[in-house]
């Protein structure tokens, strides 16, 4: 074993984070955990996951649950799609009669990347595959010196080919989590713990004072700026929603009345309405969201388009919404 790999094991045994979905290898729990964790920080994930576990203790549970009870209990943990792959990938895994127990078996389940499909297959089944995600990159680009920028195509297969490469076969389990881990407490992005680094002998970012500038990335182009205006409709103790379609933001999420580029006939001016709040800022990966926030009170239900519906505000919480939709209700009550 090579002396980076073996220092991250021992480093990992006194030092390894005790979280609940490393106490199974059901690999139903550990594919739950790495769907939530993709985008998700531990300390927000975790009580996600227990709920979910909670919910659907298996596999077979979660594959009869609806979109709508899903999106329900993934509410506030953004990038909704990942809780749409999960339930497809669910109901895969039920069809075919178990996990996949080989990594391009654990590809083909929607929702699962070459990251996700390392780490389930070698914590569940101890598959000798290396796992690459942020704190991988920090840790390899700071420890090995490398420049190459992490979000470019050379970049991504130079750090898979290393990573691969100082994986020891028999322990891929412990070195990945423990290479993940490492990156989490101790490589962190701001205010690494070198003085207490047992690799800092070795370390080139460290050696040559660059700790701060690695790993390298890419400028990514600007985000795209977009306008919404959302009206909250109260009407005799209801209000109005409907469904995000397919194609956009949001998918299959619910809103209160929408309108962004141009003006819906049946409303009353703005500025007769009760303004909440004004440009309330929501930041997504590729876009960043400027909304406002109205009250409209009417004495009798407005005609509105066909795709919404009414319900008693007492209900709301029974549908999945984004969260700058819960940033409205917020501010409404």
């Amino acid at each position: 074993m090579n002396d980076f790999a073996s220092t991250l094991l021992q480093w990992f045994r006194q030092n390894g984070r005790e979280l609940p979905w490393r106490e199974t290898s059901d690999p139903y729990a550990i594919w739950l955990s790495e769907i939530i964790l993709q985008q998700t920080q531990v300390k927000q994930g975790w009580d996600y996951w227990l709920r979910f576990m909670q919910q659907w203790p298996t596999v077979e549970a979660l594959a009869q649950a609806s979109e709508d009870e899903v999106l329900r209990q993934w509410q506030g943990l953004g990038y909704y799609s990942r809780a749409r792959n999960l339930l497809f990938a669910a109901r895969q895994v039920v069809q075919a009669g178990g996990f996949p127990q080989t990594i391009e078996g654990l590809r083909s389940l929607k929702g699962v990347g070459d990251y996700t499909a390392a780490a389930i297959g070698s914590i569940a089944f101890g598959l000798p595959a290396a796992v690459v995600d942020g704190n991988v990159y920090r840790v390899l680009s700071r420890h090995f010196g490398i420049a190459t920028p992490i979000n470019s195509t050379e970049g991504k297969k130079e750090f898979a080919l290393l990573a691969q490469q100082l994986l020891p076969p028999r322990e891929a389990s412990a070195y990945n989590q423990a290479v993940m881990d490492f990156g989490a407490i101790q490589c962190t992005p701001q205010s690494p713990r070198c003085e207490v680094c047992p690799l800092q002998a070795s370390c080139v970012a460290l050696r040559q004072g660059m700790v701060d500038q690695w790993p390298v990335k890419l400028r990514k182009v600007k985000q795209a700026e977009r306008h919404l205006i959302y009206i909250y409709i109260r009407c005799n103790g209801q209000t109005a929603l409907h469904r995000r379609p397919a194609g956009d933001i949001w998918q299959g999420l619910y809103e209160p009345l929408l309108t962004e580029d141009a003006p819906l006939s049946f409303l009353p001016p703005l500025s007769s309405l009760r303004l909440l709040k004004k440009n309330v800022k929501h930041v997504l990966t590729h876009r960043i969201i400027m909304a406002d926030f109205y009250l409209w009170e009417p004495d009798e239900r407005p005609t509105l388009p066909p795709d919404y519906f009414w319900i008693d505000e007492a209900d709301t919480d029974q549908y999945a919404v984004p969260r700058l939709v819960e940033k409205l209700l917020e501010a409404l009550h």
